[in-house]
Formats: structure tokens, C-alpha cells, sequence
């Protein structure tokens, strides 16, 4: 289930961690972090699609190694 911001807000202030913390256990930049929950920064790729996936707020997959050729070779 995607979240929205506010249940990804909600789910910070009930758990006690601050974003910060989060972003710092999860090898995030907290500056980054703060952009994509507060809209000024869309997470289409790179870092910020893996925070999206990671908080739930997008559908998607995070893989250090990704590449195209493995899709098609594991396609066939």
C-alpha cells in the first residue's frame, strides 16, 4: 500500500524518531529527506526514489546493481 505524506508524518511524530535519525540509520542525507516530505523535490530516481520506496510513499524497487541487461536476461 503507497502511503501519503501525512501517514509518513503521522508514522515519524507516533515512533519517536525524528526524520533526521531516520535518514542518518537509513544512510540518507536528512537535507534530502526533508525535500522529498515537504514536496520540493520529486523522487523520479537515484537517492531520492530510494527514500520514497524506502518510507513507502512510492512503488518501486532498490537495487545497488540495477541494470537494464539483468530485466531483459531475466525476462527471457
Amino acid at each position: 500500500m503507497i502511503k501519503t505524506l501525512r501517514d509518513v508524518k503521522d508514522e515519524f511524530s507516533k515512533s519517536g524518531i525524528s526524520i533526521a535519525q531516520w535518514a542518518r540509520e537509513n544512510n540518507f542525507s536528512p537535507d534530502l529527506v526533508y525535500q522529498i516530505l515537504h514536496k520540493n523535490r520529486l523522487p523520479l530516481r537515484g537517492e531520492s526514489h530510494k527514500i520514497a520506496v524506502k518510507l513507502g510513499l512510492k512503488d518501486g524497487i532498490i537495487e545497488p546493481d540495477f541494470t537494464f541487461e539483468k530485466m531483459e536476461e531475466s525476462s527471457k
